[in-house]
């Protein structure tokens, strides 16, 4: 495993690309699970890319390996290869993976109140990550306003004054879009943003998003169980099974046209994706039978 940060060509058709990655993290004093098995994937600069599959499919253990965010622990074990912008970074020092978060890779998590800051006024947090100017200069309170305004927010001076427990659950899930934006990131990587959302403010939240990164033309990895949000977003997507990727390809022609049973059942399972008519069967019974299927081959 690498130990340093390798530069490559500056002429890189990927903004990111993964290879061979498996990540295996412990469960017990003496087992593990092996989340992440031989995933490859690629992100171009721009392209928006969704991640899918049913809840422990490996999807945000992928995403969390690509941030640099596994568990620092001797017992986490990863191989294979991560490159961002040119570089490998698998391997890297926690110096350069802190130098890759403050400069390329943002994450979106799905409970922004584990990740703001309770004790520190919003406008706050999003300076903390704005990224200094052309000319070195710091950040001022105008550019907290253009990210929260980005961000979808309104009455951005009033708003960055106040605490993250004073926000509805929509807007502190914009705030954490503001932060990944401050940054201006190569990347950003959006686990589950709206999942404890209800589905008027997901939708609100879901087109804030859409329009932020198209705006500043970052690329977006999209980890989701939703597959109608990933259908409405994303250019391609890969469908994930027991850590492994099992089928991959532009988002339309792998919804409309799935290769493999277990993302046929992945679609059936959900009415918006479902052909007119045609009957809606459980999301648990479409996984068994699929699951079922791929091991009586």
């Amino acid at each position: 495993m690498s130990t340093s940060v390798n530069a490559q060509s500056s002429e890189e058709e990927f903004f990111l690309e993964v290879n061979n990655l498996s990540v295996r993290l412990p469960t017990g004093p003496s087992s593990e699970v092996h989340a992440v098995k031989n995933v490859a994937l690629q992100v171009r600069p721009g392209e928006r890319v969704g991640i899918v599959g049913e809840s422990g499919s490996g999807k945000s253990v992928t995403g969390r390996a690509i941030a640099g965010l596994l568990p620092q622990s001797k017992r986490v074990k990863t191989s294979g290869s991560i490159r961002i912008d040119g570089k490998e970074y698998l391997g890297a020092p926690h110096k350069a993976w802190n130098d890759v978060r403050r400069e390329k890779v943002s994450m979106i998590f799905q409970d922004p109140l584990s990740y703001l800051n309770p004790t520190m006024r919003v406008g706050r947090q999003v300076k903390e990550a704005c990224r200094p100017d052309a000319a070195g200069n710091a950040p001022t309170d105008k550019d907290v306003y253009q990210y929260l305004e980005l961000a979808g927010l309104t009455n951005v001076d009033t708003l960055a004054e106040r605490f993250p427990f004073e926000l509805s659950g929509g807007m502190r899930q914009r705030v954490l879009i503001a932060i990944a934006l401050a940054k201006r990131p190569g990347l950003i990587i959006a686990d589950e943003p709206t999942t404890a959302l209800d589905v008027t403010v997901q939708a609100k939240v879901l087109e804030s998003l859409d329009q932020s990164v198209t705006e500043l033309g970052t690329s977006l990895i999209m980890i989701s169980h939703d597959l109608a949000v990933v259908a409405e977003l994303c250019d391609r997507v890969y469908v994930m099974l027991n850590g492994r990727i099992v089928e991959s390809g532009p988002t339309r022609e792998v919804f409309v046209n799935p290769r493999e049973p277990y993302t046929e059942a992945l679609l059936k399972s959900v009415r918006s994706l479902t052909v007119p008519g045609e009957e809606l069967i459980s999301y648990t019974a479409a996984i068994t039978a699929a699951m079922a299927e791929e091991e009586q081959k």
